[in-house]
């Protein structure tokens, strides 16, 4: 293993949201296919969206999933820097899977020295490990103001002297103004770093893009890669809440409608994609009280800043809202944070979450959390505890999640929905959340939670029975590994794979 030192090939961005976490997913899946060991890399990844390792660190959700398309374990070197927004402009630092500090963008520039030793370490040992390393950047390299603090982009594409791709989003327009403009502001040896260019989210003909591709060549000396169609039909995790959507709009009164609250700091919102994805269902972001509607469920979701969302809750009218809902017979469930805000109180002696000692709860689960500065962060495996309300048809169903967290809540009063069996591999037994009597208030910390058929299925039938309302049946739930295979089926379709093995010296 110590005299492996894995090929690279990084895959930058004119813009976020270009569709780098997506294009570095497939390329991570096709160089498995093709028989290589394969780990992906983010030096730095912004994101709320995040996922426990096996050994109990905290990495991007992105890497995670790129991860999974490369059928190998997580691990913290494949992130080893992770910001997770806060408010006032603050973000809490993770290094290598642990919380470190909580910096201002000031705080944080400082701070960067002496966190490329441990970006240039990860990324080695990946190297001494793989046979191919996949690296994503994050953003644009060619941010003027921001190049002098480098250590995502091309900074490490010269650390690695990996072949980059600049992949550009054609479905937001300005397509060769994104590519022409980003390669025109990056530094000569940055340019000759540069293997190519891949359209991306593009609707049409392609043979209409012939003359610009031409044009990009000449100008720009590197050539299209491919030009990668808009597609809809395969599922991948989005990391980013810019690409949070509702579902269409619907008038389908046998519709079964979840409203989820779409919180400032919403976090890990990939949480709902089963609800999203199951017929005869309608999942409904909920920003205001003019669309809260009348959900037959409604979901509080997790948070990075669980006081300062309650209070935006507040403020919106919709924590009043939730609580008449659920006097009205709606269920209520709350996960992570949202588990803490369905309680009695939050407490925080150390200023941890928020200058205030003691905030009040939604009151509708008699439970009081106190925040701590430690994070746990944990793949758990679990089971349903019982039969009730939501849960009365899945009772003793497996349950596999994964909890990432500050702060312990206790539920005096209240049955543990959920026994937690497994954590981080190590043999637990323990209740998690708390369910109300009648079973509608469920409160759980657990991450993933709808992603277990059974008990996603319980929630919504119960939930859809107020109004009448039945699930359709024979539906299959998506197949992460599936989803992988159509997306590297579609990226190797069109892009010019012998070109990218080619950039990076390797033999298909």
């Amino acid at each position: 293993m110590g005299s492996r030192r894995a090929k690279v090939l990084m895959v930058q961005g004119t813009s976020s949201h270009a569709g780098k976490s997506v294009l570095a997913t497939a390329l991570c899946r096709i160089f498995a296919q093709d028989g290589f060991q394969v780990a992906p890399f983010k030096a730095q990844n912004m994101s709320l969206n995040s996922y426990a390792t096996p050994d109990g660190g905290e990495i991007g959700r992105s890497q995670a999933v790129q991860a999974a398309a490369a059928l190998v374990a997580p691990s913290v070197d494949m992130n080893p820097i992770l910001l997770k927004p806060e408010g006032d402009r603050r973000s809490q630092v993770v290094l290598l899977g642990r919380p470190q500090a909580v910096a201002s963008a000031r705080e944080y520039q400082q701070l960067k020295p002496q966190m490329w030793a441990m970006v240039t370490a990860a990324l080695d040992r990946l190297r001494a490990g793989f046979d191919v390393v996949v690296i994503e950047g994050a953003g644009s390299p060619a941010e003027i103001n921001l190049k002098q603090h480098d250590i995502v982009n091309m900074r490490v594409a010269r650390h690695a002297q990996a072949p980059v791709l600049l992949v550009g989003d054609i479905d937001r327009g300005g397509i060769f103004a994104q590519l022409v403009g980003t390669m025109e502001l990056l530094e000569p040896e940055e340019r000759a770093l540069v293997g190519g260019h891949v359209i991306n989210k593009f609707r049409g003909d392609p043979s209409l893009l012939d003359s610009g591709l031409e044009f990009l060549r000449q100008r720009t000396g590197a050539p299209v890669v491919g030009v990668v169609p808009y597609f809809t039909d395969i599922h991948i995790p989005e990391e980013d809440s810019v690409g949070l959507a509702a579902d269409p709009a619907t008038d389908d009164e046998t519709a079964i409608d979840v409203a989820v609250m779409r919180l400032p700091h919403i976090a890990n919102f990939d949480d709902f994609d089963p609800l999203r994805h199951e017929p005869g269902v309608r999942v409904r972001y909920v920003a205001r009280t003019s669309e809260f509607g009348e959900p037959d469920l409604v979901v509080i979701p997790g948070s990075k800043t669980t006081v300062a969302d309650l209070l935006w809750l507040r403020e919106r009218g919709l924590a009043e809202r939730i609580v008449s809902a659920r006097r009205g017979g709606a269920p209520v469930i709350g996960i992570c944070a949202g588990y803490q805000m369905l309680g009695e109180r939050l407490l925080d002696p150390d200023a941890v979450e928020s200058p205030a000692a003691e905030t009040p709860g939604l009151g509708l689960l008699p439970a009081t959390t106190t925040f701590r500065a430690d994070k746990a962060t944990h793949q758990v495996t679990a089971r349903v505890a019982g039969r009730r309300g939501l849960l009365s048809r899945c009772g003793g169903a497996p349950v596999v999640a994964y909890e990432i967290h500050m702060g312990v809540t206790s539920a005096a009063g209240s049955s543990s929905p959920f026994v937690v069996q497994e954590q981080s591999g190590q043999c637990v037994d323990y209740g998690d959340g708390a369910i109300d009597a009648e079973g509608l208030t469920l409160g759980t910390y657990l991450h993933g939670l709808f992603h277990n058929r059974d008990v996603r299925r319980s929630i919504l039938a119960y939930a859809g029975a107020r109004r009448g309302l039945s699930l359709p049946t024979g539906h299959d739930d998506i197949e992460p590994n599936a989803e992988y295979d159509k997306l590297a089926s579609l990226v190797r379709e069109h892009l010019d794979m012998g070109l990218i093995y080619g950039l990076m010296g390797l033999e298909p």
